[in-house]
């Protein structure tokens, strides 16, 4: 079943409780009829004892016993006597007279429950007039039919009014709902992605805060997709400028493996037939020797610069970072590196542990430039379905006003390219803590 709608819901709440108040006043109406039904009737019946006892008095001063006929056909020329029925009992209880039934709306009677509610109940009257008994009885089903004709026209009235008020309530509520059938279609819109789509501003004040919280959503919802395209756009950029950061250095790298080191090995070889072919002249024979020792210096550099450019010669992390640490440590033996790798090999993408050691290597670097430490924590482990790399020193912290320089912006591009997160704090004992979480 099609549940009703706003409009006709309230539309009938509306006409139901008129409906309530218009019964009340039915009822406080019925009350007064009856009350007014009372007055009539007990007026009607005192003036009919009154007329009565005055005949009645007449036939008693009277001896003769035409005096009781002529008090007769008195009450037979009356008939009724407004609102009152009149019976005449002669000495023996027999019924001589009985007044005619009424005439006015002849024929026709309240209903029987309307009767019960609207008429009252009267005792019959009597007056003795010498042998005869008059008995007057008060009848109020002439007023109560006119309660009831007016009843029926009243109810009629209401009814109409009823439904002219439903019909009129619908109306002003489908001028006043309008627009929620727009604003339904603007969030279905809003729904499907479209945010270029405002409400107007209307007259009725809930309706129009309604619009304005609605487009502030809308601009806000805007801004937020905005902000989430150009984020991802700097991520792409962001990974394909590491991408291309990496291939230039395997070039770079490749390079210097082909050309430089063939080139100093030669040098190298030349040098060392030299010394073979100069004992007899010391000078050049130091020379050499000289060469010798700075091609193995020169091969020895090339060697490091390769292992920063390509470091990775398998995907097994651990391996790669223990060579790193190692190295890192003989170039600087005045801080102390303390390490917490995982127990299982950790083994990961090409990629990511790219991401992961050139992080360390920007991590390493900038404390050995800035933090003046002299002890740096380095730990990397599993949780759950993420690397949790942490790289906290002793140093001097981070200053007032601090703006991250272009080594943490880079380790940020790295994370963000990897949609990791980036932690940067104070350690509690002075220094600064990393935090990076990589999913894996």
């Amino acid at each position: 079943m099609t549940a009703l709608s706003l409009h006709t819901r309230i539309s009938l709440l509306l006409t139901a409780v008129v409906a309530c108040m218009m019964l009340v006043l039915g009822g406080l109406w019925l009350t007064s009829t009856r009350n007014s039904i009372i007055e009539e009737v007990t007026a009607a019946t005192r003036v009919c004892e009154q007329w009565l006892e005055v005949l009645v008095n007449e036939a008693r001063s009277a001896t003769s016993p035409a005096a009781n006929d002529r008090l007769l056909a008195t009450v037979k020329a009356a008939g009724r006597i407004r609102a009152n029925a009149l019976e005449v009992l002669d000495a023996t209880g027999r019924q001589i007279y009985i007044s005619p039934k009424p005439t006015y709306k002849a024929g026709r009677n309240s209903p029987v429950w309307f009767a019960q509610l609207a008429e009252p109940s009267f005792a019959a009257q009597r007056i003795g007039a010498g042998s005869l008994t008059l008995i007057i009885t008060p009848d109020a089903s002439r007023a109560s039919i006119d309660a009831w004709d007016n009843l029926i026209v009243m109810t009629a009235w209401c009814c109409a009014l009823l439904i002219l008020l439903f019909i009129a309530t619908r109306y002003a509520l489908n001028r006043l709902f309008y627009p929620l059938d727009k604003i339904e279609a603007a969030l279905q819109s809003t729904g499907q992605g479209r945010f270029d789509i405002r409400l107007p501003i209307y007259s009725t004040r809930e309706l129009n805060r309604l619009a304005f919280a609605f487009n502030g959503m809308v601009d806000r919802l805007n801004d937020a997709v905005n902000d989430n395209v150009r984020l991802d756009s700097e991520r792409e950029l962001s990974r394909l400028i590491q991408t291309r950061l990496e291939a230039e250095r395997r070039s770079i790298a490749q390079e210097l493996h082909d050309e430089l080191a063939q080139g100093i090995t030669a040098v190298r070889a030349l040098a060392g037939a030299i010394v073979q072919r100069s004992t007899v002249q010391p000078d050049l024979q130091g020379h050499a020797k000289n060469i010798i020792s700075v091609t193995d210096q020169i091969q020895e550099g090339i060697r490091r610069i390769l292992q920063r450019l390509r470091p990775l010669e398998s995907t097994r992390l651990n391996q790669t970072l223990e060579r790193y640490i190692e190295h890192w440590r003989l170039r600087y033996p005045d801080i102390s590196l303390q390490v917490e790798l995982a127990d299982e090999t950790i083994q990961t993408s090409d990629a990511l542990a790219q991401v992961v050691l050139r992080i360390i290597q920007e991590g390493l670097t900038n404390v050995v430039r800035h933090a003046t430490a002299t002890r740096v924590n380095l730990s990397l482990r599993y949780q759950a379905d993420y690397l949790e790399l942490t790289l906290a020193d002793n140093g001097r912290g981070l200053k007032p006003g601090f703006k991250e320089g272009y080594g943490l912006t880079g380790m940020r591009e790295r994370v963000a390219a990897k949609q990791g997160e980036l932690f940067i704090s104070c350690a509690k004992e002075g220094g600064v803590c990393i935090q990076i979480r990589l999913p894996c």
